[in-house]
């Protein structure tokens, strides 16, 4: 791997842990759409797995004692259902449909009514965010706007948000990373080293340092209406880069 393809890796991986630490999600979706740019959709999904496991990790690790374990167990719990579906299945879709699922989701997640969507602390919310959450990561890598969805109505202060769902995420992206490498896609071959996991992991845990006084500073209002921008606006882009990936 060439000198100016890590560097970029690196810097994207800085980037998207912040944005991740700040805002609880969108830093994925950044992260998976720079990985594609430079890397065959296996290996993308196998590097962001092990990245956003750390930059949640670690985020989950900083804002502990916000945690609420019982919605992520329950969330473990949709997840591993959705596991057990999927594992019959050795799918691995294309650029042009992992860019383009990347850049659907934000939107149809604002399309669907909020009282249509099951909420993490309510009955059987945690259980069904988990089993669609993991879904998306086996088909777009990401699934943070989904996960958002199920949170921004509930009861749950920002920091509590911001908490667990980087514990979930962590649950979710691991059984992504298990799901490819378990159908024999692996680094080898594809021109990248194993040292760059250290320095994804090095870069992650730094972003997601970084951003905590951003989250200190913003008010839950203001969370809201960031989160919901970015998402929108890095949406559109990769909804608008899958379309003339299959239209060429």
């Amino acid at each position: 791997m060439n000198v100016f393809v890590t560097i970029f890796i690196g810097a994207s991986v800085l980037v998207a842990g912040f944005i991740s630490g700040a805002f609880g999600m969108a830093g994925g979706m950044i992260l998976m759409g720079a990985l594609l740019l430079v890397l065959p959709v296996p290996t993308a999904m196998v590097l962001h797995g092990v990245t956003q496991m750390t930059s949640n990790g670690w985020r989950g690790v900083v804002w502990r004692r916000y945690v609420d374990f019982r919605v992520f167990l329950r969330f473990t719990c949709g997840l591993l259902a959705a596991c057990a579906l999927f594992f019959f299945v050795s799918y691995v879709p294309d650029r042009a449909t992992v860019l383009i699922c990347l850049g659907c989701v934000p939107f149809l997640v604002m399309l669907v009514p909020p009282t249509l969507i099951p909420q993490a602390d309510r009955p059987f919310g945690a259980e069904i965010c988990g089993f669609l959450n993991v879904l998306l990561q086996f088909m777009a890598g990401v699934s943070g706007p989904v996960l958002d969805a199920f949170f921004i109505r509930s009861e749950f202060d920002r920091r509590t948000i911001v908490a667990t769902k980087a514990v979930c995420q962590t649950a979710a992206h691991f059984a992504k990373l298990i799901y490819f490498l378990q159908i024999g896609h692996t680094l080898s071959g594809e021109g990248v080293d194993t040292w760059i996991f250290g320095l994804c992991i090095f870069m992650a845990v730094a972003g997601t340092t970084l951003s905590r006084t951003i989250l200190d500073r913003l008010s839950d209002t203001q969370f809201r209406r960031w989160t919901k921008s970015i998402l929108m606006v890095v949406g559109g882009a990769y909804l608008a880069q899958g379309i003339y990936l299959y239209a060429r």
